[in-house]
């Protein structure tokens, strides 16, 4: 099901259950900036409303699902350069290079369809940071400890919470250009504190492959595509309702935009605050286990919202349920990429699975827009989700038969 641990991978693994000195800084430095880099990544969804209203499009699904394709897709040469590079360097280094895209929306960008565009592709490279922070803290903590250490960086995607809850407020009190002056200067900040103070594992070491070849041995494992798939489903379905929620709260319901966005960002705290929860059942209960919880949660919340529910209480129960069971699933999905991958190919791995779950989110906002224009209702959407979510069962269930035939 993966390529076994060589030895000398298998020797740089941190023993038993001893977390090497620099651990928690490291992994506390890591969830800072995913979470700052996410923020970056996030910042054009919550105004998307605003830019309809201006008139600069009929509809604001292109607008933000452009960032949602670019960090995805490019989480698979990033996650094989950390491989190579290291966290250390590769982290504060994408916080720099964020911040040009970031200022130029800020400044220009933001007045034109085409600019917001261009702009938004050259934004996504922030959401590359999943592919470096997975492979850097996984270096850190013995595989008893893995599921926590990357449940707790992975609730670093709570930076999105950070744009819903900042950035109209600020467009509306202080002006257009606030929310992007303020990331920048939060990005540029942390690439100092990070390069000076993100430390190096003692067990990590540089893969010596190319790019090129790192990825195609990466490709030929068959836990690369399963995690893949339920990885689309969880963080997928995550970033698809934290990009897509604002939109379908105000077309679905007539909520106000501000409104719509505090809901969309209590569901994304909700997954953020589940997600290192679904590492720690993860070293407890299992992945494949955590799994199953997680895929048949959405499930349930999914049944309910197909029925387009009252939004008190039922409507926000379910997208509640469905938050909760995302977040179990994105801590657990990497939970089972650790427990299942040669430590040196970590990364590469990560880059695919990371690619996937953006991609996973990049679809739905198209998907539910097209369907709603189709039908004046997401419902139909909702039961392609749900069937999405029972096709994860189905690949959970053949992790673990893998799994028992290859201890056997």
């Amino acid at each position: 099901m993966s390529a076994s641990p060589s030895p000398r991978s298998a020797a740089a693994a941190p023993a038993g259950s001893q977390v090497a000195p620099g651990a928690y800084r490291a992994l506390i430095l890591a969830t800072l900036g995913f979470a700052l880099n996410f923020w970056a990544w996030a910042l054009l969804s919550p105004l998307g409303p605003i830019f309809v209203e201006r008139g600069l499009a009929a509809d604001a699904a292109l607008i933000v699902a452009i960032p949602v394709l670019v960090g995805s897709l490019g989480r698979i040469p990033i996650g094989a350069l950390t491989d190579r590079y290291g966290g250390r360097l590769m982290l504060p280094l994408i916080s720099v290079i964020t911040v040009i895209p970031v200022l130029f929306l800020g400044v220009v960008g933001q007045y034109t369809y085409a600019t917001l565009i261009v702009g938004g592709f050259f934004l996504g490279i922030s959401g590359t940071t999943f592919a470096i922070g997975i492979p850097y803290v996984n270096s850190w903590f013995p595989p008893a400890k893995r599921g926590m250490a990357t449940g707790i960086y992975g609730a670093g995607m709570g930076g999105t919470a950070i744009s819903a809850f900042t950035t109209v407020p600020l467009v509306n009190n202080v002006g257009n250009l606030a929310p992007f002056i303020a990331t920048s200067i939060a990005l540029l900040a942390f690439a100092v504190v990070g390069w000076l103070l993100m430390p190096t594992s003692p067990s990590w070491k540089p893969s010596t492959r190319n790019v090129v070849e790192q990825s195609v041995a990466t490709m030929k494992l068959t836990i690369t595509w399963q995690a893949c798939y339920l990885y689309a489903l969880a963080f997928g379905g995550y970033v698809a309702f934290s990009v897509f929620l604002p939109t379908m709260l105000q077309t679905w319901y007539g909520l106000e935009p501000a409104d719509a966005s505090f809901r969309m960002a209590g569901f994304v705290i909700v997954a953020v605050l589940m997600r290192p929860t679904g590492g720690v059942l993860s070293d407890r209960l299992g992945p494949t286990t955590t799994l199953l919880i997680a895929y048949a949660l959405v499930s349930l919340g999914a049944i309910v919202l197909i029925f387009h529910p009252a939004l008190m209480p039922v409507g926000t129960l379910s997208f509640l349920i469905m938050a909760i069971g995302l977040g179990l699933g994105t801590g657990a999905v990497f939970a089972l990429v650790a427990a299942t991958s040669d430590p040196s190919v970590v990364g590469s791995v990560t880059g695919f699975v990371g690619a996937a779950g953006g991609l996973g989110g990049f679809v739905p906002p198209l998907v539910m827009s097209a369907v709603h224009n189709a039908t004046g209702s997401y419902s139909l959407g909702i039961v392609l989700l749900l069937l999405a979510t029972l096709g994860a069962i189905g690949v959970t269930l053949a992790v673990a038969r893998g799994a028992r035939r290859a201890a056997a």
